[in-house]
């Protein structure tokens, strides 16, 4: 039975990194911190559309709001409620731009904690015309397409990184086509393939054993970072070493949003990769460096909750061994 759930294990996790999501049944780590996402209370969801033209120029739209009034930022708002995340993005970038488009990937995922979190697209135009003076509103003033070159007044310097990150993926797409996948949630959530791996090339999953075997699901506490879920874990997986490792959120495989019922289902899934490592430098009692040897082995377990599963099959570990070395998965950043 046990074996049987390993597998379905194994082929969840090759799901996940191919993009696709997982229905979220539960939360085994921080429920109790955490509270219902609800858009406009508890949480703010911002999309951000990069979208460029044949001679590579980005389009970039004028602010009508007072406090920014007449600078220039990327097609950008919040999302409403009932909506998903690509047509909270079609929806900005009609209004901003003139234009309607379609996503084409994710590029970054940005988070302040549970609250506020900023996904941005690479999109491109599908029809539409550019909006013009005549037509300013109360959601732009108009649109245009920039060099990035010529002098313009931006509203805000953070969108240079976002601009280049889409030159970059178009020039050599770094990650795969990742775009949100419809399945609810109820709160914020990341759901952790976290990983241990050897100098030998072995490489071990951290799950939890009940109800059946299944992959650590965390809620993200509104004090941390969201990617603070995955320390919540091994916190709780491995108090005793839990100082002596580092627990990186290397990126993510996947998200899930649906959106459509308020309160109910405007939460997020984060499926990321995890790895965990040893922090080398170990200090005895009086603080002195000491040497580290290590036992190719992950930390044991001290919560009976927990197990480690070595990965079996051979094509699962290679892709895993490669995405833990050049993170080449949607990159999500804390701006704590």
């Amino acid at each position: 039975m046990e074996e049987e759930q390993r597998r379905q294990v194994e082929e969840q996790v090759e799901a996940l990194l191919s993009g696709q999501g997982s229905e979220v049944t539960g939360c085994d780590v921080g429920l109790d911190q955490s509270k219902p996402a609800t858009l406009k209370k508890n949480v703010t969801y911002i999309v951000c559309g990069v979208i460029f033209n044949d001679k590579e120029e980005v389009l970039m739209v004028q602010e009508a709001k007072q406090e920014c009034y007449k600078q220039w930022y990327l097609p950008a708002g919040r999302v409403e409620v009932g909506e998903s995340l690509e047509e909270a993005l079609r929806r900005e970038v009609k209004e901003e731009a003139g234009f309607d488009c379609e996503p084409i990937t994710l590029l970054l995922v940005q988070e302040q904690g549970p609250q506020w979190i900023r996904f941005i697209f690479l999109a491109k135009v599908t029809g539409g015309t550019l909006k013009t003076p005549s037509a300013a509103d109360h959601e732009s003033l108009q649109a245009s397409w920039w060099d990035r070159q010529s002098a313009l007044p931006l509203r805000g310097r953070d969108i240079l990184r976002l601009i280049d990150c889409g030159l970059k993926y178009r020039q050599d797409p770094w990650h795969p086509v990742t775009l949100p996948v419809d399945l609810s949630c109820r709160h914020v959530v990341q759901r952790l393939v976290l990983v241990f791996t050897n100098a030998e090339q072995q490489i071990w999953i951290l799950l939890v054993k009940a109800p059946v075997l299944h992959l650590p699901t965390a809620a993200a506490v509104k004090t941390h970072a969201v990617t603070w879920a995955a320390n919540l874990v091994v916190q709780e997986a491995m108090p005793s070493v839990y100082y002596d490792q580092d627990v990186n959120t290397l990126g993510i495989f996947s998200l899930q949003h649906n959106g459509r019922q308020h309160g109910k289902t405007d939460g997020v899934c984060l499926n990321t990769l995890v790895a965990l490592v040893p922090d080398y430098v170990q200090r005895n009692e009086d603080g002195e460096k000491v040497e580290w040897t290590g036992t190719g082995r992950p930390p044991p377990v001290e919560n009976p909750q927990y197990v480690w599963h070595e990965v079996q099959k051979q094509t699962l570990r290679e892709k895993l061994l490669e995405k833990t070395k050049n993170t080449s998965i949607l990159p999500i950043h804390s701006l704590y």
